[in-house]
């Protein structure tokens, strides 16, 4: 119970030396490719659910979106993996780390942006000024509308950011208290557990639905632009 509440967010060293880089990196070796005509059960699972996640996807994209797939398809899975894997014990989720999670919203929302400028010049201008606004108006809207643009990678990082780190948050806080109770009796521990183990398994349907929430929100801010 004397352990920092947020010692699981600290980016974790080896001899001084960050190791996040590998940890990113890491999930990689969970998808692997295979040369086989058949494949086995696990990679036709995978390769099952990434068919029917970019379909659905990217059903509503113009061919022009659609270059896109193969992006976004990596990003779904690399956000998702991470999630799972920071479940573990003992283990460190990038994904608690707003600056990493800016670091992939940013250049996505720009690079859709920017299509929408090169592409869609006067579509895209005309989203900061409604059809129909009042002339004194005209002024304000233009700022509101700037604001609410630049204002999306950064909604997009601290929705990711705010819900995996609250989940864990809570598992740590219920873990302590399961630990805590067991000193005392055990009809309460038993209790808490099993808030536990629900709270863990809501936990692993998260890690997979803001996975795919990022994934779709940036998909959606390129069919805007394309």
């Amino acid at each position: 119970m004397n352990e920092n509440l947020f010692a699981s967010f600290i980016t974790p060293t080896m001899m001084g030396l960050p190791i996040v880089i590998l940890i990113i990196m890491f999930p990689t070796i969970l998808f692997p490719s295979t040369n086989r005509l058949i494949s086995n059960r696990l990679v036709a699972i995978q390769q099952w659910l990434i068919h029917m996640t970019s379909k659905q996807m990217m059903a509503i994209h113009n061919p022009k979106g659609q270059t896109w797939t193969l992006m976004l398809m990596s990003l779904i899975l690399f956000i998702g993996s991470t999630n799972l894997l920071g479940l573990l014990p003992h283990s460190f989720t990038p994904t608690t780390q707003l600056s990493m999670n800016l670091g992939m919203a940013i250049p996505l929302w720009a690079g859709t942006v920017i299509l929408g400028f090169r592409h869609k010049t006067k579509a895209s201008l005309a989203h900061f000024l409604p059809q129909g606004t009042p002339l004194p108006l005209i002024p304000m809207l233009v700022i509101i509308e700037t604001i609410s643009l630049f204002i999306q990678p950064l909604a997009l990082a601290m929705r990711l950011t705010a819900n995996i780190a609250a989940g864990h948050l809570l598992i740590h806080l219920i873990g302590g208290a399961t630990l805590a109770l067991l000193s005392i009796s055990t009809a309460p521990p038993s209790i808490t557990f099993i808030i536990l183990v629900l709270l863990t398994i809501l936990e692993f349907a998260v890690a997979l639905i803001q996975a795919y929430v990022f994934t779709l929100l940036v998909s959606l801010y390129l069919h805007d632009n394309t």
